[in-house]
């Protein structure tokens, strides 16, 4: 289903295929991510909708970034799955990567807090850019 140039389908797909790579990353890393962040369970507890509101954020950002990857990836022409894969790979390293170590360095973030992040939004990333590949732009 393309609308305006974009598969909206594709960009649906990648966005919850890129938030399932969160879930699963900060299951396996949550308790190093945590301590990388200096953060305890009780500057995490929180009741009702503030409880859901960083997943509903992560979920609206994951769609605006499908949506942004397979808008760039129909420019630069290379639809498939290792367009994706370089596009997404560029995407992270240009701008994602480079954005978060800049602000966690002057917020005195530990490092590994960079790397648990950076794992986590390459993969993400990758997902995205696969799946809008194999499902066409």
């Amino acid at each position: 289903m393309a609308f305006a140039g974009l598969n909206y389908v594709a960009v649906l797909v990648a966005a919850v295929a890129g938030f399932a790579v969160g879930a699963a990353w900060y299951s396996v890393l949550g308790a190093r991510w945590m301590e990388a962040a200096r953060l305890t369970k009780d500057d995490l507890a929180r009741d009702g909708f503030a409880a859901k509101l960083p997943f509903v954020l992560a979920a609206l950002c994951h769609l605006v970034m499908a949506f942004m990857l397979a808008g760039m990836m129909g420019h630069v022409g290379r639809v498939d799955v290792t367009g994706g894969l370089i596009s997404a790979f560029f995407v992270w390293f240009g701008f994602v990567l480079t954005t978060m170590t800049v602000s966690h360095r002057f917020q005195n973030a530990r490092w590994f807090l960079t790397v648990i992040d950076g794992g986590h939004w390459l993969g993400a990333l990758l997902v995205q850019g696969a799946v809008i590949g194999a499902f066409g732009v």
